[in-house]
This record gives structure tokens, sequence and C-alpha cells, in this order.
């Protein structure tokens, strides 16, 4: 891309990916509802340093995210917004951080093509917009891994000490994931070059090491003395050793699962891997590319070997992967590389056909509540917008003038925009519409209720105290999906409160 427009469009690219709408759908379950709730009660229980999750202890995440977010809400309120932002700026930084990487070794156009490639995919769009732990990682990472490289390639200590430095945080937002990676990926590219020296050096430098303690260390201490086992069996053994040995959750997949993943979490850009994957030899001889390959490929091929599998594990390796694609995206074809383009947003077009169709062949009455609910939400104005801007990009293929990487970007501002419009509104309201109603409904009636058969924490959230989950008893409110309620225990009666898109509030009657 050209400097001129170029960096308004990559400004707005990130704001509109990370900002607009940011608050327009309810937190989403498990993950968001999940960390939401965890914050608040830290707030509720006066203590910020460990985590509970209605009243019982969570072990999932170490402590960073959750001081973000409770510095947000502090600020701002227990809102969508606030919840999110934390993820919104990470995802910022992290954009920024490739920004100022790709120009210190490509220059300003590549730079400005690579942040807006990376902003928005697919991917990191979704995590960046996430009340999750997973933009902050990510944003740590990148800044651990390019500065990793400057130490390698120019010896300044300065660079190691913000690798070490990075890392540290890394573990506090994550825990071993954000040391395993850099240190696994500086050893294979070190290995290459046959230079392993050099990795030792910088892995067991006492002064890095002991930065990386001091930062990382103090926290830990505290939460094993506090929690002592259960700690270390809930969060090392569980959450870190237990995802890699087998499915967590029921989250697992075949060798091939991340194959298709990063095709998808590529859009609308992945017609670039065509072009790196052409190019593979001129990245093997380069070694700052080398290294960005390595990146991806370690993550690519540990998590394809992990017992747990989830889409968003191989984007810890997408920023090198990224940069790649936008190096190598000078292409000067211009049809094919735009059908990826064309296709995302023909399938936005055909969702509400896709998920009619699902109406008569979902057999789970509450999902078929919920797609019910979305087709609310696909109006005119939905199939004009998708129809119109695919028409745009059938006339972008035929258009030879404009750059390959602007018109990428363009219409990677265009689906993130999109997205956030039309869209995700659209699935919060069909998924979590009717939690976030039934909770402010007890939180005004001061109800207290019982959560049972259904998995819903922002229901906590909006609440605004703690949920139980336990069988319902005589007396109790209980929240659960309408569908359950045939299977109460024999001799129970209810009256409901509340039913909506298969969300149901039910008095047992004593």
């Amino acid at each position: 891309m050209r400097e001129g427009g170029a960096r308004w469009l990559t400004v707005a690219a990130v704001l509109a990916s990370f900002f607009w709408m940011l608050g327009a759908a309810p937190l989403f379950d498990v993950d968001e509802g999940a960390f939401s709730q965890a914050t608040l009660e830290m707030f509720q229980r006066g203590d910020f340093l460990s985590t509970t999750l209605n009243g019982e202890p969570r072990y999932d995440k170490p402590i960073l995210v959750y001081w973000l977010q409770a510095a947000s809400v502090a600020l701002l309120g227990p809102t969508e917004w606030a919840f999110r932002l934390p993820s919104a700026l990470c995802a910022t930084a992290w954009a920024w951080l490739t920004y100022l990487f790709v120009r210190r070794h490509y220059g300003i156009e590549r730079a400005l093509f690579a942040a807006a490639l990376l902003a928005t995919s697919l991917g990191v769009y979704i995590i960046g917009r996430a009340a999750t732990a997973d933009a902050l990682l990510n944003a740590l990472l990148a800044a651990a891994m390019f500065a990793a490289w400057l130490h390698l390639s120019s010896g300044e200590r300065r660079w190691l000490y913000a690798t070490h430095a990075a890392i540290a945080l890394g573990v506090l937002a994550k825990g071993p994931i954000a040391i395993l990676i850099p240190f696994a990926t500086t050893l294979a590219f070190c290995l290459f070059r046959r230079d392993i020296r050099t990795w030792a050096r910088a892995v067991f430098d006492w002064r890095a090491l002991l930065l990386l303690l001091v930062i990382a260390a103090p926290w830990y201490v505290v939460i094993l003395l506090k929690e002592g086992r259960a700690f270390v069996d809930g969060f090392i053994m569980k959450h870190n050793v237990g995802r890699f040995s087998g499915p967590v959750s029921g989250h697992t997949g075949s060798l091939l699962y991340y194959f298709p993943v990063v095709l998808i979490l590529s859009l609308p850009f992945t017609a670039l891997l065509v072009p790196l994957a052409l190019r593979i030899r001129t990245v093997w001889r380069d070694d700052l590319q080398l290294y960005l390959l390595l990146w991806f490929a370690f993550v690519f091929v540990f998590f394809s070997l992990s017992g747990t599998k989830l889409p968003h594990y191989v984007l810890y390796g997408y920023t090198g992967l990224a940069v790649l694609m936008a190096v190598h995206g000078d292409v000067e074809a211009a049809f094919w590389p735009m059908v990826p383009v064309l296709a995302f947003f023909l399938a936005l077009l055909g969702l509400p056909y896709v998920v009619n169709y699902s109406l008569g062949h979902v057999p789970d009455a509450f999902y078929r509540e919920v797609l019910g609910a979305a087709l609310e939400r696909f109006d005119t104005f939905y199939f004009g917008f998708f129809a119109v801007i695919s028409a745009l990009v059938v006339f972008a293929m035929l258009e030879h003038a404009t750059p390959l990487p602007r018109k990428l970007a363009v219409f990677g501002l265009a689906a993130v925009a999109a997205l956030s419009t039309l869209v995700v509104p659209a699935a919060g309201y069909a998924q979590q519409a009717s939690i976030k109603e039934a909770a402010l409904l007890c939180r005004e009636r001061h109800l207290e209720p019982v959560m049972w058969r259904l998995n819903a924490p922002s229901f906590s959230v909006y609440r605004g105290a703690p949920t139980p989950s336990r069988e319902p008893r005589p007396g109790d409110v209980v929240v659960t999906k309408a569908n359950r309620l045939t299977e109460l225990p024999a001799g129970l009666s209810y009256d409901l409160l509340y039913s909506k898109r298969g969300i149901v509030l039910a008095r047992i009657r004593a």
C-alpha cells in the first residue's frame, strides 16, 4: 500500500476491528461470562490475588487479565465495554508492535499493510474483542518474539531484558506457554544457524532471568501459599499439563485440525498463503523470515500434537505468519487473490438461509430457539449490504489499477465493520439476550436463583451476584433451558416467571 491514505486506512482498520460497537452484544458464554464474573467476584470478596467463579475457586488462568479487567471496571463500571476494553487495547498494542517491527525491517508500506492485515484477520478480530486473556497473551508474545529477534540480530542487551520482561508478563497472563513459545522458537532458529551458544547465553543470562522472576514470581508464590496443592492441581496439572496430554471439556481434534482453522482464521487474506508457499525457499534462506516461519511452525505443530485443541491456540504463532503474508503480498494478479474475500462475503450473505435450513434439522429444542431468534435479526438491510459488498468484490476482481494490498485492506475493514454491526449483535441477541434479561429480572425482583443444567456465567454478571449450580428444591427459583423442565425430579412442579428464546426462570412449588 502507498503511504498516503494507507495510514488512515490502517488506523480505521484497527479502530473498526477492536472498538466499533464493542459493547453492542451481551457477554458470550462460556468464556466471556466466566472471566467477567471472576473479575466481579474479586470486588465482591475484596480479594484481588485469587479468583473464584460463582463462589468456587477458579484456577484456569493467572491473574494479570483479571487485574486489567478490574481496573477497567473500576473506571467505567461493570459493562460489556469495560470487560472487553483491556482486550481491545491489547490487540491495538499487538498491531502497533507489528507495525513498528515490520517498518524497521521492511519499510513503512509493508508495515502498514501488516498491521491492517493482522487487525482485520478473522481470528484476531474475534479475540481482540473478547473479554478473555488471549489478546493480552498475543500482544506479550509479539513483544517477546520481536525483542528476541532484535537481541539475536544485534546482540544488544536491552532487547534481551525486554524479551524476558514480556515473557514474565505473559506468564502472569496465561502461564508457562509464554515461556515455551519464545524459548522453543529461538532454540530452533539457533539450531538452524548452528549457533546454540548464543541461545544458551541469552536464555540463561542471570540478569534477564532475575528480571523475569522479579516480575512473575511474587504472585505465584503468594497464590501457592494461599491456595496450596489445589492451585497446583487446578492450574498446573489440569489447565496446562492436562490440556496437552488429553482433551479438556471435549475440545479435541485430529492432527489435521489446524489446517482448515488457519485458512478460516486468515480470512479475508487467505489467498496470500499461496505466494508465501510458492516462495518458501526464499523464506528459508532469509534469517528473519526463517525466524518468523519457525515461530508459526512451532505453534502449529505443538498444538496439533496437543490433546486439547481450540481454534484460537494457533493464533499464538499467527503474528509471524501474518508478517510473512504481508511481506510476500505484492502479487500482480487481481482475480484469484480476491476469491476468498468473495467467498467470505457470500457466506455471510447466505448465512440466514443456512440458519433457516438448520431449524428443521437440529434435534435440540434449545438450539432451535436460538436459531429462530437469530433469524429475527436478518432484515432487508442485512441482505442488501452483503449483496452490494459482494458485487464490489467482483468489481475489484476485474479491476487491475489498485494494488492488491490496498484492496485487501479495504475489504478487511469492511468485513470487521460488517461483522460488528450486523453479525455479532444478531448472535448476541440469539444466544445471550435471554440470559441477560432473566438475570436483570432476578436483580430487579431480588430473587436468589440457582442454575441447573445450564452453564452461563454471564447470568451472574448481570445479576450482580454469584449463582450456585445445584439440583432444584421446593421453593427455589431456577434458571435453566426450557427443554430441561421436563427433566425435573418427579414430584416437582413449577410456575414460569420468564421464558424467552429457550431460557426460563421457574419457581419450584413448595
